[in-house]
């Protein structure tokens, strides 16, 4: 039932069961699975997305400038 859903954003999962945690976060088809805490928690630093219809790539402020932006190399020989 918890993969039935067409998006896949985050989830979360409320256990004192560590170990069915950890099991739960490999089953559950999303981008982020929080225990013992609800989906809408989000930390800037770290990637924010999701999997399946959640839309594409990653966001952050980090990230969402890597998305934005091309990497260009420069090699100055002295």
């Amino acid at each position: 039932m918890v993969n039935d859903s067409r998006f896949g954003l985050q989830a979360g999962v409320f256990t004192k069961d560590l170990a069915l945690a950890i099991h739960a976060s490999r089953f559950i088809q999303c981008g982020a699975v929080l225990v013992n805490d609800i989906p809408t928690f989000r930390i800037d630093s770290m990637p924010y997305g999701g999997v399946k219809e959640s839309g594409i790539g990653r966001e952050g402020p980090y990230f969402a400038i890597r998305e934005m932006t091309e990497e260009k190399l420069v090699i100055i020989r002295p």
